[in-house]
């Protein structure tokens, strides 16, 4: 049989329990500031990076929008793979197969339309000279529609004169490096590069059929030679713009709380304990996702990032990381 009064007393003890836990969150919730969030979404992550970013001044460049129409006679192309040769129309006088064009410069000559019928004029084929075999290769470049729209391009090819135009506003300049993702100029190998330092920009080259700029500096402190790749600044690649990569100013002068040592560990992506989450996110970057859980003792953070990294924070500061 039941025992009625126990099992009341019994649920009733629960129910104050459960009302008591939930005044006390709402106790610590409203005397103390802090939210109770397990979660922090994507949105709240990114307005976190668009407050740190904006203490920051950018470099702007001018995209350079060049359509079809506008091309002449002798327009100069680099070519950045092999693979270009899967867009040539066949022709008797070469074999696609063994062409090697990777590096080299072809001419622009001329366009024409067509297609695979000969009422279908749907593409559009440019014709572009190779000066060393002395060879026209007819080049199946896109959807004639799209040809006379301004940032017009043709795969695996980069327009030399967009190259120019971009190193003309850079080259020369004493600017600092936001990223730490450097390359070898010479063996094109990833190296270990420091982000937020003073750089002296050398020169801008072609790049590859992704990024198709390499800019080439010089750090001012040790002069060590390197590069980043960088995606044209009409891209919607703008996570490798120019202005994701430079600024014009100094960041640590935009950051005068953080001391001399900390700002050395910054640049070199290092963190210790002790350290802000501010100083972390410059260090590290930003992470995937964030967990907040309060309790008695104040207001405990977890940051993840890719690769099973993590920093714990306790009221603000590292408390414990694995990188």
């Amino acid at each position: 049989m039941i025992d009625w009064p126990s099992t009341c007393l019994n649920w009733l003890r629960r129910c104050h329990w459960a009302l008591a836990g939930t005044l006390c969150l709402l106790v610590l919730s409203c005397g103390t500031g802090i939210e109770v969030t397990e979660h922090v979404t994507n949105k709240d992550v990114q307005r976190v990076i668009e407050q740190v970013d904006s203490r920051q001044t950018p470099v702007t460049l001018d995209a350079y929008r060049d359509s079809l129409p506008a091309w002449k006679q002798g327009k100069r192309f680099w070519v950045t793979d092999n693979q270009v040769t899967q867009l040539f129309a066949h022709q008797p006088d070469y074999d696609k197969d063994t062409l090697n064009l990777a590096g080299r410069v072809l001419n622009y000559v001329g366009y024409q339309t067509g297609g695979l019928y000969n009422d279908d004029n749907r593409y559009i084929f440019i014709d572009l000279y190779d000066g060393l075999t002395n060879l026209t290769y007819s080049c199946r470049a896109g959807r004639a529609q799209d040809a006379y729209h301004q940032g017009f391009t043709i795969p695996m090819l980069i327009d030399l004169d967009m190259v120019e135009h971009i190193g003309n506003q850079v080259t020369g300049k004493d600017l600092y490096i936001r990223t730490g993702i450097w390359y070898d100029p010479k063996s094109e190998q990833m190296m270990d590069g420091r982000h937020y330092i003073k750089v002296h920009i050398d020169s801008v080259l072609p790049g590859n059929a992704v990024l198709p700029l390499r800019v080439l500096f010089t750090t001012a402190d040790t002069r060590e030679c390197a590069m980043v790749w960088m995606s044209d600044p009409s891209s919607t690649m703008q996570g490798r713009s120019f202005d994701a990569m430079f600024v014009s100013s100094d960041p640590h002068l935009a950051y005068p709380e953080i001391s001399d040592k900390n700002w050395e560990l910054i640049t070199q992506a290092r963190v210790v304990e002790g350290m802000t989450k501010e100083e972390c996110r410059l260090a590290l970057g930003s992470p995937k996702r964030i967990n907040q859980n309060p309790d008695q003792s104040g207001m405990r953070e977890y940051w993840y990032y890719d690769g099973g990294s993590y920093l714990y924070f306790v009221d603000g500061l590292l408390h414990q990381f694995r990188k």
